[in-house]
């Protein structure tokens, strides 16, 4: 534990009461740092998982009741080093399982293996997740305050570069600090604030296009859940979806469009949504197994952005790192946020302990370092693969006047490599568990398809691969079914 001159333990202010941000919160706390939590979102004081999801509103958090998947790799961040926040979260109802849990398409690639317990995860409606580590920060003696907008920093006199020492609150209060997390999210208004006190502008990468989202919630009378399928989401033309399990017999299922597409902007009536999700066929069964208990939920501002905090060498601030998606996003498409966040949390704890709180300026590059090698290359794709899916969408959306077959094609091995995989996973045992391995954030891509063969049967198997792998209707069909053609 570190400690100040007088001997009190350094003070640390998380901005914003997420995941991310709580989970950094526990992980300083348990590095013996005195730990404030500020929300600017009123209420997470229940216990009860239903009174969390039908009574807590976050109205600074927009993706707050859309579904949100805690992938096997944030699962092991929390396993790791969090136990107890694990306990709160079975405590509240939140539900085991492992990502690999289809029967029919293992059975027919070998089944089951020795290892594939690190695929097990937890499952629970975001409102839900948030109170379990909520529960979990004030018991580990964080200082957790609802209802404490932030509405800048403060600072000390330094040489050219600003040094934060904390925070005032919208009623005028000032809360001072060693360090200040921010983990406001993809909207985080810490770029207008360091440049009213006079710091350089983060360098901010905004695609300027991205994807809108349309989901629904479902549960079963009996706590029961639909069978799963081999990967819990697939991309077709003009259209991806998700399910996403949830806990007390509730799950959800996203569909995923182009925010330029305005003929699928008729998901948003329910009546439309429900004739849509029955078209694919892997997937249906998980939009009649139960009954709706929301209508449907739209979501847009889902472009790719990636913020840049050290310009030209030099960080524009010291006294402050941005974690999570303040930091930058990845495409909920592909359920990142959650582990992309956690693991932000534990790299921030890491590079604290290593660094300490003494050199500001060691620290702030430090940390950018370590955050541009670890998960850079992980949003860097998503932004990639963004750009192109949203091309391929724009060519399937361009070839319906002509009644023509189109198939995107591009020199990217990247993208190339990601389409023939997509192919080959439910035909080999070792490709799906790469691609397994990838997706739940438990390895890289050069690790996972560098074992020994896996590239030769993606090769193999999904290398001549053209169009969607998984069952499901052209566009040409989806614009019938909509109303729409």
């Amino acid at each position: 534990m570190r400690t100040t001159k007088e001997g009190r333990p350094m003070h640390v202010v998380v901005l914003g009461g997420g995941p991310t941000g709580t989970t950094a919160a526990l992980l300083l706390a348990g590095e013996g740092h005195r730990v404030t939590l500020l929300d600017k979102d009123s209420g997470g004081t229940g216990t009860d998982a239903e009174q969390a999801w039908d009574q807590w509103r976050r109205p600074g958090v927009n993706q707050f009741r859309h579904p949100h998947i805690l992938l096997p790799g944030g699962y092991q961040v929390l396993a790791r080093e969090l136990p107890d926040a694990l306990t709160e979260l079975r405590a509240l109802g939140a539900r085991e399982h492992n990502m690999l849990d289809a029967a029919f398409e293992l059975a027919a690639i070998g089944g089951r293996k020795p290892g594939d317990e690190r695929f097990d995860t937890l499952s629970a409606r975001r409102p839900v997740l948030e109170q379990g580590l909520g529960n979990a920060a004030a018991r580990a003696g964080v200082t957790v305050r609802r209802d404490a907008s932030v509405t800048g920093f403060l600072t000390e006199a330094v040489a050219a570069i600003p040094h934060i020492t904390g925070v005032r609150t919208a009623e005028g209060e000032e809360i001072h600090a060693d360090l200040v997390i921010d983990a406001m999210g993809r909207n985080s208004p810490a770029s207008k604030m360091l440049t009213d006190i006079g710091a350089a502008t983060p360098v901010l990468d905004k695609h300027e296009t991205g994807f809108l989202a349309y989901s629904r919630y479902f549960r079963s009378a009996d706590g029961s859940y639909p069978e799963q399928v081999a990967w819990p989401l697939e991309h077709h033309d003009s259209l991806g979806l998700t399910t996403v399990p949830g806990d007390a017999g509730t799950w959800a299922i996203a569909l995923f469009v182009s925010a330029k597409d305005r003929a699928m902007r008729a998901l948003s009536d329910p009546e439309v949504w429900q004739r849509v999700a029955a078209l694919y066929p892997n997937m249906a069964h998980w939009a009649t197994y139960g009954e709706p208990i929301t209508g449907v939920l739209a979501m847009s501002g889902m472009e790719s952005r990636h913020r840049g905090f050290v310009v030209d060498g030099k960080p524009v601030a010291t006294g402050l790192l941005s974690i999570g998606d303040a930091w930058a996003t990845t495409n909920p498409t592909f359920g990142f946020g959650l582990t992309m966040g956690m693991s932000h949390g534990l790299l921030l704890r890491d590079v604290v302990r290593e660094i300490g709180f003494d050199d500001r300026e060691k620290l702030a590059l430090r940390f950018d370092e370590i955050t541009n090698g670890t998960l850079g290359p992980t949003q860097q794709a998503s932004a990639a693969w963004d750009l192109h899916r949203l091309a391929q969408i724009e060519l399937e959306i361009e070839a319906i006047p002509y009644q023509q077959s189109v198939t995107y094609r591009t020199e990217d091995p990247e993208w190339n490599l990601r389409q023939a995989v997509e192919a080959a996973k439910l035909r080999d045992p070792d490709v799906l568990r790469a691609f397994g391995d990838i997706g739940s954030g438990l390895a890289n891509p050069e690790e996972a398809l560098g074992r020994p063969g896996v590239l030769d049967r993606i090769n193999e198997l999904g290398g001549s691969a053209t169009g969607h792998p998984e069952p499901g209707p052209s566009r040409a069909e989806l614009l019938i079914v909509i109303g729409a053609k």
